[in-house]
């Protein structure tokens, strides 16, 4: 369903009892919100959550900004490296006010929110600046932004900045194999049916490689986020993979030292995905740490 969150047209699904424990899912850099496993939402709702997911601005359904232009994705990440100031669209706090908009139209006050790659870095801004509106928080496969932390290997970053030479489908799918063999879990590799269907249904519903080019750079110009972590006092749980080759693994201990009582999850074979065979560990990470108790600052 659309809804009006920030002033925006944005798409959202519901699923799990009317008056569960509201569980927000923010999801990554292009990826939309069935980009969360219908398995793992499954899964969160027999636990008895009332799980929300939402496309992000720009992506899927949600409103976008071709307005804007298409941003010069190899100039402004050249110029983050540099440490020079990047021109994004918008910002990941715009994002972040997106996803309390959501929030807000929904009438929720407060939730446990989970985010995954770039939706943990929006999840770090919703915690660190609305820490009442967040009951827990579980950040997937994501980083605090700091420049010192080891970077991805430039063979997966090109191939994360490309972009397929055609805009139909088998050029499509044959693009984010690729990418997704480069990035994913080499414990857990996909099986190709499923693959197949699921990179054949986020088609159909919405290609929008210009969107993805622009939260790109909106991540590039967010910078370090390591002052706001400070801030945050939600019970935090960081989940990572050990072989995560996009967001490698020291980014997940720069997050347990930076965020006051937070835990790791360092799962061993998992890549910067959520393949299928680990979404019960999720599941339950998410769950135990939705019930552990706030933190409290001396």
């Amino acid at each position: 369903m659309q809804v009006i969150a920030n002033g925006l047209q944005i798409e959202v699904d519901i699923q799990g009892p009317e008056h569960g424990e509201p569980l927000l899912l923010i999801m990554g850099l292009g990826m939309q919100l069935i980009g969360w496993p219908d398995e793992l939402v499954q899964m969160l709702v027999q636990r008895g959550f009332r799980v929300i997911r939402h496309d992000n601005r720009d992506v899927g359904l949600s409103q976008g900004f071709d307005r804007l232009g298409v941003p010069n994705v190899m100039l402004q990440v050249l110029r983050h490296r540099l440490r020079l100031r990047v021109r994004a669209p918008y910002q990941v706090a715009d994002m972040a006010a997106d996803a309390l908009g959501v929030l807000d139209t929904l009438g929720i006050e407060a939730a446990h929110v989970c985010g995954a790659s770039m939706g943990g870095m929006i999840a770090q801004h919703i915690a660190a600046k609305h820490p009442h509106r967040v009951k827990s928080l579980t950040l997937i496969m994501t980083t605090s932004g700091a420049q010192h932390l080891q970077q991805a290997h430039p063979r997966v970053l090109r191939m994360l900045m490309s972009r397929p030479q055609r805009p139909e489908l088998q050029t499509y799918m044959a693009h984010m194999t690729r990418l997704l063999s480069a990035i994913g879990s080499p414990a857990h590799p996909p099986d190709p049916l499923r693959l197949q269907q699921r990179l054949t249904a986020s088609f159909k519903r919405a290609y929008r490689p210009a969107g993805t080019a622009r939260q790109l750079v909106a991540v590039a110009a967010d910078g370090d986020r390591s002052p706001l972590l400070q801030r945050i006092v939600a019970p935090t749980r960081v989940i990572h993979g050990e072989a995560d080759p996009l967001v490698p693994l020291p980014a997940a201990h720069d997050l347990v030292r930076k965020i006051a009582g937070a835990v790791a999850d360092i799962v061993p074979g998992m890549g910067h995905d959520l393949p299928l065979p680990l979404l019960p560990r999720i599941a339950e990470g998410i769950a135990q740490n939705a019930a552990r108790p706030p933190c409290v600052r001396a």
